[in-house]
């Protein structure tokens, strides 16, 4: 799963211009985004020797405003969501925002060369809730088909789930996070989301 996590990190980077281009179809914006970044990281020394914050400032500010942080984090949790607090709801999303933001970070340093393959999609004027099908072309490898589903917000399109090789990474989310709220409750969850994120910080 790290393996795939690392590829398709690159073509979530391109959904940088969602907010600016709204209008434009999801996929033609996939397409020309996933471009503009990847010249980026091509030609950035300092991402492709691993600058920690560099890289954690590219995906906090470039990749991750254009993901819903509360829908994902609201399936992630799945039926126990509505049994959390609101206070408890905040902590929740702020920390697995902060989890995905080391894993993304994590992942652009992984990039070796991958092309991307965005599909062409067919999408209705009225439609608000689309998958971007891609492929991720690895040199020496299989490519990796990697699906986006997105919605039509008032500020643009975002993502809310990523399919990688038919596996998705919120389901994939839920199934732990179930597990640690079967064993010690909301609270057990967001203490194991808080530690997580303290050992992460500590490696960095």
């Amino acid at each position: 799963m790290q393996n795939k996590v690392s590829s398709f990190i690159i073509l979530i980077a391109a959904l940088c211009a969602f907010a600016v281009h709204a209008q434009e179809a999801p996929d033609a914006l996939v397409r020309r985004s996933t471009n503009e970044i990847l010249a980026a990281l091509k030609a950035d020394k300092d991402l492709q020797a691993g600058n920690q914050q560099k890289i954690e400032k590219l995906a906090d500010e470039k990749i991750l405003p254009y993901f819903n942080f509360v829908r994902m984090t609201q399936l992630a949790v799945g039926r126990n969501w509505r049994d959390a607090s609101d206070t408890q709801k905040k902590s929740l999303i702020d920390e697995f925002r902060r989890l995905l933001v080391r894993t993304y970070s994590t992942s652009l340093t992984q990039y070796r060369d991958q092309t991307i393959e965005v599909k062409p999609l067919k999408i209705a004027a009225a439609d608000t809730d689309v998958v971007v099908k891609t492929n991720v072309n690895q040199p020496g490898g299989q490519p990796i088909p990697i699906d986006y589903s997105l919605e039509k917000a008032q500020d643009g399109w975002k993502v809310y789930d990523v399919l990688i090789d038919g596996v998705s990474l919120v389901t994939n989310y839920r199934s732990s996070f179930n597990t640690e709220i079967q064993k010690s409750g909301i609270d057990g969850l967001i203490k194991s989301l808080v530690d997580r994120n303290a050992k992460n910080a500590a490696k960095k």
